[in-house]
């Protein structure tokens, strides 16, 4: 039978449609889109259990900037009649009833929370007032609607705000400044600039010392929602509560009478060399500290009190000094005044404790081979079960008061977070937002593998392995390959969404991207996370080369394009791998990464991690010596010849932009093929919009100059 030219045609047109992942209509992820996605911030469940609050910001990269809305969702708890769509690229239920939103693209929108007041549930939340010098302030608001009502008025606005579960009160930070500038010192010297150091953590992270204090400040809500006095909790504290640099409100707590507050810590002559934090508690009419924790060197932070107000949960870590030590959960008795810890057979970490609202478990999350799972614990038995599962990486929001489910945020490696809610009976996940669903639903996705290597000593490493959406295993088309080596150094590759380290748009520029949860990473045991310390260019950098040769066996990659990426330690990484990787990599790219650590230790302001990972200063024994020459990338710079892509933030204090510099001059130097990308503004990380899109647009013209065939 011969088939008429048109009818050949019809054919061709309707396999290449059937065979395209979104018919005709598919996109990729790139810089720019990445800045189109929604990203959703602070959620909140309403006392009653019935409500959902969350925000939602979108960016305008044309205006750098972007804005919230505050959107209310009803909680659909039961269980439904009807067949559920399917969230695309995370694969579980999607039951995401159309939110109202009650605020539309305000700047500056935050701290979001419900206060239980007895004359019905308000919503509480802080923003600018208006003007374009206006103030972050704390406001309430109606649902059932209304005009917002502001609250407080501080001179230089509030932070973090809270409210007392008993709605007598809301809780809110605001700083107070208690040192002298130079100006202030020499008042006929107006137009000098300058500071007086005294002593060490002068600057953190990407901040200098403002001459300010974050104290806790408690207002009363009366009856008739009128604001009381405000009360600084902390009056005359040389202190700041939450404690930088990344503290939030989780850090203080109010009792469930709402006649206490307690309060995480840092009251230590010696910040920048301890993480000595305690927890304190204090009347809400302020007055003595009480602290519950004498004796326990670690972080002590995030209280927690049960709802019966029996117990105070907080987290704890045991070993002084180090940052990345296992997070413990510890229960306070209010009535025996005791101390116990309800982890201590769990050999993982345990993260944002939640009670139950029967006060008889807490859930909490934590990091487990690759991905972050949600866990519940009996407060009597300490006895733990794992109440979900799935590639994602979880995060708690809240239980819903009455059932046995939880608020959760979810995200995965190829989509950013949306809520979820988990059934802790049934470990059902069921997807309950669907902000970016119309974006997904045009994506073309790339496939997430799970591949393990055989490391020097005969351990099995976890790797993931992102592999382009076009990738066909049955095609002998070769791929290049981007080995990524995480930060931290304790960092768990897991199934996070990054704004600039994203495996999605990596893989969909064509590149396999192999993550290596190498030596060092939480999630696989304490033995496996605590080996990184002082061991920094040991058993880790073997478990990267070793996971980089088992894939380069792998007939589909393309041996001579490859290429090794990370920041912060794993920007140190690259620069190691620069001096020892002999010709495995064609390109490098380092952001914000440590490369002199004699020079880092005397510039760095966290002086107890760099103690603790590294052993102490480098004149403290010729042992430590040995170590930061043996370790330190810039003793092998003679040895590079890679190109080498720099990327380094000004405001980067805790790996101060000369690292990058150093490296960068050292490259030039020898003819090295090399590139600095500076930016004036940004710190560790790159904040801003269009910035974010320069990030992108330079990494891979950098990666495609040397990883792409002509």
């Amino acid at each position: 039978m011969i088939l008429n030219r048109r009818l050949i045609s019809c054919l061709i047109i309707g396999v290449l449609v059937l065979s395209s992942p979104m018919a005709g209509a598919a996109e990729r992820l790139t810089p720019e889109k990445m800045w189109d996605l929604a990203r959703i911030g602070d959620a909140a469940v309403s006392p009653d259990g019935q409500t959902l609050a969350y925000l939602v910001t979108r960016y305008d990269l044309e205006e750098n900037a972007g804005t919230a809305s505050l959107v209310l969702q009803t909680l659909e708890t039961g269980a439904s009649s009807q067949a559920s769509q399917v969230a695309r690229a995370f694969e579980t239920q999607l039951r995401a009833p159309e939110g109202r939103t009650v605020l539309k693209d305000i700047k500056g929108l935050s701290s979001l929370g419900w206060l239980n007041h007895p004359g019905g549930a308000k919503l509480i939340y802080i923003a600018p007032t208006e003007g374009e010098e206006g103030k972050p302030q704390a406001w309430l608001l109606d649902p059932q609607g209304g005009e917002p009502q502001q609250l407080t008025e501080l001179e230089a606005g509030i932070g973090n705000l809270k409210a007392s579960p008993a709605g007598n009160a809301i809780a809110f930070t605001a700083d107070v400044k208690m040192d002298k500038s130079v100006k202030e010192i020499y008042a006929d010297l107006p137009k000098a600039d300058a500071r007086i150091i005294d002593a060490l953590l002068y600057r953190h992270w990407n901040e200098w010392h403002d001459y300010a204090y974050s104290h806790v400040h408690v207002m009363p809500i009366d009856a008739e929602l009128k604001p009381g006095k405000v009360v600084d909790l902390m009056v005359s504290l040389k202190a700041d509560c939450p404690v930088p640099p990344f503290g939030g409100a989780e850090q203080f707590e109010f009792s469930p009478d709402g006649l206490e507050l307690a309060l995480t810590l840092k009251l230590v002559n010696n910040p920048a060399e301890s993480t000595d934090t305690g927890v304190y508690l204090t009347s809400i009419e302020g007055g003595a500290l009480k602290n519950i924790t004498p004796g326990m060197p670690g972080y002590d932070m995030e209280p927690r009190y049960s709802p019966d107000g029996r117990y105070l949960a907080f987290h704890s870590m045991e070993r002084p000094g180090f940052e990345s030590d296992r997070n413990r959960i510890m229960l306070y008795d209010r009535q025996a005044n005791s101390l116990r810890e309800l982890t201590v057979a769990l050999d993982q970490t345990a993260h944002n404790a939640t009670w139950t609202s029967d006060s008889q478990s807490l859930y909490f999350y934590s990091e487990t081979r690759g991905t972050t799972q949600v866990f519940q614990i009996d407060v009597a038995t300490s006895s733990v079960k794992q109440i979900s599962e799935g590639r994602f990486d979880f995060a708690l929001v809240a239980s819903i008061p009455g059932t046995p489910r939880v608020i959760v945020r979810q995200q995965s490696m190829l989509r950013p977070v949306e809520l979820a809610m988990i059934d802790s009976t049934t470990r059902a996940v069921t997807t309950i937002t669907d902000v970016n669903g119309a974006i997904y639903a045009n994506l073309e996705l790339p496939k997430v593998e799970e591949r393990f290597f055989t490391a020097t000593d005969g351990k099995q490493i976890q790797n993931w392995v992102i592999l382009p959406p076009e990738y066909d295993p049955a095609s002998d088309k070769q791929w290049p390959m981007l080995t990524y080596c995480q930060g931290g150094p304790q960092g768990q590759i897991g199934q996070w969404f990054s704004y600039r380290w994203n495996f999605h748009m990596m893989a969909s520029k064509g590149y396999v991207v192999l993550a290596v949860n190498r030596r060092g990473l939480p999630g696989f045991g304490r033995e496996w996370n605590d080996q990184i310390s002082g061991d920094w260019g040991g058993q880790a950098m073997q478990d990267i080369l070793a996971s980089t040769d088992g894939m380069l066996a792998d007939p589909k990659i393309d041996r001579q394009r490859v290429a090794a990426i990370g920041a912060s330690f794993g920007g140190y990484t690259v620069y190691w791998l620069m001096g020892h990787a002999e010709s495995r990599f064609s390109a490098m790219i380092a952001h914000c990464g440590v490369y002199n650590l004699e020079s880092m230790y005397g510039s760095t302001e966290e002086l107890f991690f760099v103690n603790w990972d590294l052993g102490g200063p480098y004149w403290q024994s010729q042992e430590i010596a040995q170590k930061y020459a043996d370790f330190s990338p810039h003793k092998f710079a003679g040895n590079w010849k890679t190109p080498l892509l720099v990327i380094h933030g000004e405001k980067d204090f805790r790996v101060p932009v000369t690292q990058g510099m150093e490296a960068f001059t050292a490259a030039q130097v020898q003819g090295v093929p090399s590139r600095f990308l500076y930016f004036p503004e940004e710190g560790h990380w790159v904040m801003s919009p269009q910035n974010g899109v320069v990030w992108g647009r330079v990494f891979f013209d950098w990666l495609d100059r040397y990883c792409k065939q002509p």
